[in-house]
């Protein structure tokens, strides 16, 4: 049984190790580009057209940010399977595993925050644009 133990306990460790080196990549991604981008969404434009340049910028950048969430999600996934082990050694892999999760999850929350965020941003300024445009209609009509 201790055998068995020593074996389970050896293929976890392997399989943190092809986990956490996809942790790094993702993690890495986070810290070098994503956090920096999401950095731009604080202050957009201030003009429609601007804005849905940004817009679309941001869709972009938010297709590739949502890939390394979900590669990142993933790679967790295969990691819950170290809840149902006790050994006294898994504990600082275990560690290493919650920092991970946890710069994961902060990242991934805030760009659903900056999504949200550049949508409702590009709605209110449709509206005012539609509003503006009305005034400007009404205006000419009364002049007329």
């Amino acid at each position: 049984m201790l055998s068995n133990k020593r074996i389970q306990e050896l293929e976890m460790v392997m399989e943190f190790e092809k986990v956490e080196e996809c942790f790094k990549e993702v993690s890495s991604w986070i810290e070098n580009v994503g956090r920096k981008r999401l950095k731009e969404t604080i202050n957009l434009p201030d003009s429609l057209e601007r804005l849905l340049q940004a817009q679309k910028q941001f869709k972009e950048f938010d297709l590739v940010a949502s890939e390394y969430c979900r590669r990142g999600q993933e790679a967790l996934k295969k990691m819950n399977q170290w809840e149902d082990f006790s050994f006294v050694d898994v504990h600082s892999y275990r560690v290493k595993l919650q920092t991970y999760e946890d710069q994961l999850e902060e990242f991934c929350t805030q760009l659903d925050e900056a999504r949200h965020r550049v949508c409702e941003t590009v709605r209110l300024y449709e509206f005012f644009d539609k509003v503006r445009q009305g005034i400007c209609c009404t205006e000419e009509g009364v002049k007329s």
